[in-house]
Parts: C-alpha cells; structure tokens; sequence
C-alpha cells in the first residue's frame, strides 16, 4: 500500500488547490473519495471471488476424494460378498463342510460379568473412592431404598426371614 503521511497529504492538497482550483476542489475531492470507495470494493469482490475458487476447488477434491473412497469400499463390499455367496453354495452343494460355530458363553459365565459389571459400575459411580471405603471399613456396596427400608425398619430383624 502507498505510505502518506500528513506532510505528504498535505503537499498534495496544496498542489491540487493551486492547479484545479479553490471552486473545482471540493468536485474533484468528492469524486476522488467516490473512485477510492469503488476501487476497494472491487478489490474486496476479487478477492471474495478468488477465495470461493479456491474453497470450490477444494470441494471437487474432497468429492472426488469420497468418490473414490466410495468405490473402493462398494468393490471390496462385492468382493467379500462375492466370496461368501461361493462358501454358501459350495456348501449347499455339499464341496466343503462348514466351519463350526464358536461356543456361546454359558449362561454362568454371563451372570458373574453381569453380576461384577454392576458392581464395579456402582462403585464407580458412588462418591467415595473404594480405596478409601476399603481402608476405612466404609460400605462398599450400595444398598437399595426398599432394602434400608427392612434393614432399619424397628421390630425387624434384618437377618431373619419371614418363612
């Protein structure tokens, strides 16, 4: 940009008084000001436009980007899909006998990770850390209301049932 300082404004406008004139100035200075105003918002337009090309062309390669991610995802998906329908077929046709399934967990091994999942979740979630629980004899199991109910219930002793 053109560096003007106020001595160098100054010198202008006292060449342009003497050359154009004290009736033409405020003409020619209006029509200058109007002329800087469209120049800077021609080149605020170019530099919009310029920036919109760029951000579309980035947008054409990220589509075709995606595109190709795409194609390659659908032909591996045909290919994987290709295969299994031959595994299906050549077992159907008896070629091949198919593979075992794996074992299920029991039913066991589910209600203990059922089981310690929710008490490590209740644990974790309680206010108390369990290192301090466990080192200070704090309870470490949380009970539920109707549960403190029977327990601090007068006349009833929790440990005995009703049968």
């Amino acid at each position: 940009m053109i560096d003007l300082g106020l001595s160098k404004i100054a010198i202008i406008g006292v060449v342009a008084l003497i050359v154009i004139g004290p009736e033409k100035l405020p003409k020619v200075a209006r029509m200058a000001g109007t002329l800087y105003g469209r120049a800077q918002r021609y080149l605020h337009d170019v530099k919009s436009e310029v920036s919109r090309e760029i951000e579309l062309d980035e947008l054409r390669n990220l589509s075709k980007e995606v595109h190709d991610t795409a194609t390659e995802f659908q032909s591996d998906i045909e290919h994987h899909l290709s295969s299994s329908i031959k595994d299906v077929e050549s077992a159907w046709h008896g070629d091949i006998q198919p593979s075992a399934p794996a074992p299920a967990a029991s039913l066991g091994d589910l209600e203990r990770k059922a089981k310690d999942f929710r008490r490590k979740k209740l644990v974790r979630s309680s206010a108390i850390p369990a290192w301090y629980k466990n080192r200070h004899g704090g309870k470490t199991r949380v009970l539920s209301g109707a549960a403190r109910v029977r327990k601090f219930r007068p006349g009833v002793k929790s440990n005995s049932s009703f049968f």
